[in-house]
């Protein structure tokens, strides 16, 4: 970028509104926030399998899915605050706790994924933007979008997302995150072993089964709730070549943060304008925001409803 290159009008509002002292403020890391967040997601998980094995039934079973599949969002925003650095102040522990404790147990890691991520963030609504076919093809027709949500629910895109990550993983095809760690089955270590424990521990509690609860959350509700979250990120842009115009914040209800968006992802706007951000902080970066009056123009959604009607009408 031209060093000499005049600032936009909203970025240099939103700067001034903010100050250098209270950015300072909000990038402070509190470790025990981020461990309390930790431990409140799987005991999240913990209490939908507690849920099943006190009163099983249909009911049950959905509800548990459901709250599982938000809950592995969970663990993958944990990753992605670990790969700003903005989760744990100790560089090596929060990498080993953003894989070990996030990204591994729901297939993911850290270690590849953050370049990948930070050139989404140089790269917002670019070519260069790894991300941009997420949110390209929005507004869709209303049937489009129910037709993606069934794959969705029914297992049809996590079971290709399963495919694919297995066959990158194994190096018999090539994905946008590769791994660095080992070759072949190595590469498997990090979600075998996790995944292991969470299987044993469910077997001591005798409880084996309530595994598969873990897997079809994976395989259903997780990818619709990342469906949902890439389409109110940075879909359906107001000016592809601004922030306050390329991504949005969404104003998310109580039931939206248990099942939709975990740990204040809805904050991306936020996020955007300051990576290092703790999730914890998001909600007052955008209050203060809001008070100095400088998201007047911003991509601000009342809710994930709207943005799903939004998508939705073409």
């Amino acid at each position: 970028m031209d060093s000499t290159a005049v600032p936009p009008a909203s970025e240099i509002r939103w700067r001034e509104a903010l100050g250098p002292a209270e950015v300072r403020e909000l990038q402070t890391l509190r470790d025990w926030r981020s461990w309390f967040s930790l431990a409140l997601n799987w005991a999240m998980i913990f209490g939908a399998f507690a849920l099943v094995a006190i009163w099983p039934g249909i009911f049950s079973i959905l509800l548990a899915i459901f709250i599982i599949g938000g809950r592995q969002l969970g663990l993958a925003i944990f990753m992605h605050d670990a790969s700003h650095h903005a989760f744990l102040s100790n560089p090596r522990t929060n990498d080993w706790v953003g894989n070990w404790l996030a990204a591994y147990p729901i297939w993911g890691d850290l270690t590849p994924y953050r370049p990948y991520h930070l050139r989404h963030h140089a790269h917002t609504w670019t070519e260069k933007d790894p991300d941009l076919s997420l949110a390209t093809p929005f507004p869709i027709e209303a049937g489009s979008l129910r037709r993606k949500i069934w794959r969705d629910l029914s297992g049809q895109t996590g079971w290709k997302r399963a495919v694919a990550t297995w066959r990158r993983d194994l190096e018999l095809s090539h994905g946008k995150v590769q791994r660095a760690d080992g070759g072949g089955v190595l590469r498997l270590r990090g979600v075998a072993l996790t995944n292991g424990v969470i299987f044993a521990l469910l077997l001591l509690a005798g409880h084996p089964l309530l595994y598969l609860l873990w897997v079809v959350s994976w395989l259903t509700s997780y990818s619709l709730v990342m469906r949902i979250r890439a389409i109110a990120e940075h879909s359906m842009p107001t000016d592809p070549g601004s922030e306050f115009g390329n991504t949005r914040t969404t104003l998310a209800s109580w039931w939206e943060r248990i099942f939709v968006a975990p740990n204040r992802v809805n904050f991306h706007l936020e996020h955007h304008l300051l990576m290092r951000v703790p999730h914890y902080n998001l909600p007052r970066m955008h209050a203060r925001l809001r008070e100095k009056g400088v998201l007047g123009d911003a991509l601000v959604a009342p809710n994930y409803l709207r943005v799903l009607q939004q998508a939705a009408s073409k």
